[in-house]
């Protein structure tokens, strides 16, 4: 069974930093494409990074130069480092993995509050 795990969700105040990360297990890690989304109250679900399975990286316009999305293949993990929060960073984060060859938007976690202080 598919199971993703995230955690290091938290408050934190405007400026501060936080890394939240993402345990996978289930599926063959190296295989899949992962990413984090995040979801405020009224907001659809965004793309906040993705990290391919061969190491490339892409993020939102909003995180550039603030977030960094790293895997670890040999620990089944993937983080996202995120510096200079801001109050619009406040959001649900999930974490998403995704088999290029499959159908579908893959598998998710069940997210971590992340609340950044005005």
């Amino acid at each position: 069974q598919v199971q993703l795990v995230e955690s290091g969700g938290g408050l934190v105040q405007p400026g501060g930093s936080l890394r939240l990360s993402c345990a996978a297990s289930g599926i063959i890690f190296t295989a899949n494409h992962m990413g984090w989304y995040r979801q405020a109250p009224g907001k659809q679900r965004e793309l906040v990074a993705v990290i391919t399975n061969g190491g490339s990286t892409n993020y939102a316009d909003s995180v550039k130069g603030r977030f960094t999305i790293s895997r670890d293949n040999a620990k089944n993990t993937v983080s996202l480092q995120m510096n200079s929060l801001k109050p619009e960073d406040t959001a649900v984060y999930y974490c998403n993995a995704h088999h290029p060859l499959l159908p579908g938007s893959g598998s998710w976690g069940q997210g971590t509050q992340v609340t950044v202080s005005s």
